[in-house]
């Protein structure tokens, strides 16, 4: 064995053992809807060509940095810069678990989205919840916004390999054969080129800081441009 392979191991030892503990200071799953959810841009209100809703965990609702460096605000700044007036609404909740983000679906649709972008399992994977279930949950929120003909941009997640290779196998590939079964936009991974980055990354080593958002709504601009053209009559 040698000393970079302990080293890289010992780090991301080090690296799970934050996550699972950060998980049980930023909260547990919430079944419960908020009762509100923030529009990135409050003066925005009127003369938007659509609402699209960022549903997810604390990578969505930006965890650590202001609301206007999360990555909705930067995305609906990005869509503005190209001529696209939508309105985002921030729709995250610090440690939900995919069965959460389920139990809240019907309520994220009275927001009325043209496009919800889905990034959510990360919280369930870190507990080494069932992928069956993960994917059972995800599928249905997914069928739940098709009926209400909502476009869905579903980002995702990978997880660290000290989780086993079988879960870690079972868990990456239920997003992309999601997307495929579902006939969804798909953007692979949503912390590429900022996961295990230390400059694009808080104190903490999972949740990124501006600059790390700022690269996430870059990657995700593509997808969310491919589901505007989609919902467009």
């Amino acid at each position: 064995m040698t000393l970079m392979y302990q080293t890289n191991r010992i780090k991301n030892l080090l690296v799970l053992m934050a996550i699972i503990t950060l998980l049980a200071v930023t909260g547990c799953d919430s079944s419960t809807p908020p009762q509100t959810a923030v529009p990135v841009n409050k003066e925005k209100t009127t003369d938007v060509e659509g609402i699209i809703v960022a549903m997810g965990d604390s990578l969505t609702a930006g965890l650590g940095v202001a609301p206007q460096e999360s990555y909705p605000a930067q995305l609906e700044k990005l869509l503005a810069e190209r001529g696209l007036n939508y309105r985002i609404i921030n729709a995250g909740i610090s440690g939900e678990t995919s069965s959460g983000a389920k139990a809240r679906i019907d309520w994220v649709l009275k927001l009325k989205p043209d496009i919800v972008i889905l990034e959510t399992g990360a919280n369930d994977g870190l507990r080494g919840i069932d992928p069956v279930l993960v994917e059972k949950n995800i599928e249905q929120i997914i069928v739940r916004l098709k009926q209400e003909e909502v476009r869905v941009v579903l980002a995702g997640m990978m997880m660290l390999t000290n989780l086993g290779k079988t879960y870690v196998t079972a868990f990456n590939d239920l997003y992309p054969r999601l997307a495929r079964r579902q006939e969804v936009v798909f953007m692979p991974f949503f912390l590429k080129d900022v996961a295990a980055e230390p400059t694009m990354n808080q104190a903490d080593g999972i949740h990124p800081n501006p600059a790390g958002y700022e690269i996430i709504a870059a990657n995700l601009l593509p997808y969310v441009e491919e589901a505007i053209e989609l919902a467009s009559p």
